[in-house]
Protein backbone atom coordinates (compact mmCIF):
# COMPACT_ATOMS: atom_id res chain seq x y z
CA UNK A 1 0.00 0.00 0.00
CA UNK A 2 1.16 3.55 -0.67
CA UNK A 3 1.75 6.03 2.10
CA UNK A 4 -1.32 6.91 4.07
CA UNK A 5 -3.09 10.22 4.42
CA UNK A 6 -5.30 11.21 7.30
CA UNK A 7 -8.50 12.91 6.17
CA UNK A 8 -11.61 14.38 7.72
CA UNK A 9 -14.85 13.75 5.89
CA UNK A 10 -18.38 14.89 6.61
CA UNK A 11 -20.84 12.16 5.67
CA UNK A 12 -24.56 11.85 6.29
CA UNK A 13 -25.15 9.48 9.21
CA UNK A 14 -27.70 7.50 7.23
CA UNK A 15 -25.28 6.98 4.32
CA UNK A 16 -22.47 5.92 6.65
CA UNK A 17 -24.83 3.63 8.53
CA UNK A 18 -25.97 1.92 5.32
CA UNK A 19 -22.39 1.54 4.14
CA UNK A 20 -21.25 0.12 7.47
CA UNK A 21 -24.11 -2.36 7.58
CA UNK A 22 -23.10 -3.48 4.07
CA UNK A 23 -19.41 -3.92 4.94
CA UNK A 24 -19.81 -4.97 8.57
CA UNK A 25 -16.74 -2.84 9.32
CA UNK A 26 -15.86 0.31 11.23
CA UNK A 27 -15.82 3.81 9.79
CA UNK A 28 -12.23 3.88 8.48
CA UNK A 29 -12.46 0.38 7.03
CA UNK A 30 -15.78 1.22 5.36
CA UNK A 31 -14.36 4.37 3.76
CA UNK A 32 -11.31 2.41 2.53
CA UNK A 33 -13.56 -0.29 1.09
CA UNK A 34 -15.68 2.32 -0.69
CA UNK A 35 -12.61 3.92 -2.22
CA UNK A 36 -11.31 0.53 -3.35
CA UNK A 37 -14.65 -0.27 -4.97
CA UNK A 38 -14.64 3.06 -6.81
CA UNK A 39 -11.12 2.40 -8.11
CA UNK A 40 -12.15 -1.11 -9.18
CA UNK A 41 -15.25 0.19 -10.97
CA UNK A 42 -13.13 2.72 -12.84
CA UNK A 43 -10.67 0.01 -13.93
CA UNK A 44 -13.55 -2.19 -15.08
CA UNK A 45 -15.01 0.70 -17.08
CA UNK A 46 -11.66 1.22 -18.83
CA UNK A 47 -11.42 -2.49 -19.64
CA UNK A 48 -14.95 -2.53 -21.02
CA UNK A 49 -14.05 0.39 -23.27
CA UNK A 50 -11.42 -1.88 -24.86
CA UNK A 51 -14.00 -4.57 -25.62
CA UNK A 52 -13.72 -5.61 -29.26
CA UNK A 53 -10.64 -3.45 -29.83
CA UNK A 54 -7.93 -5.82 -28.63
CA UNK A 55 -6.94 -8.68 -30.93
CA UNK A 56 -5.83 -11.97 -29.42
CA UNK A 57 -4.07 -14.89 -31.04
CA UNK A 58 -5.94 -17.31 -28.73
CA UNK A 59 -9.62 -18.21 -28.52
CA UNK A 60 -11.39 -17.87 -25.20
CA UNK A 61 -11.41 -21.67 -24.93
CA UNK A 62 -7.60 -21.78 -25.31
CA UNK A 63 -7.21 -19.06 -22.70
CA UNK A 64 -9.45 -20.97 -20.31
CA UNK A 65 -7.41 -24.16 -20.79
CA UNK A 66 -4.17 -22.20 -20.35
CA UNK A 67 -5.36 -20.92 -16.96
CA UNK A 68 -6.26 -24.34 -15.60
Amino acid sequence: MDGTRKITVEVAESLLGMAQSETGMGVSETVREGLKRLASARAQKKLLALRGKVKSSMTWQEMKEDGE
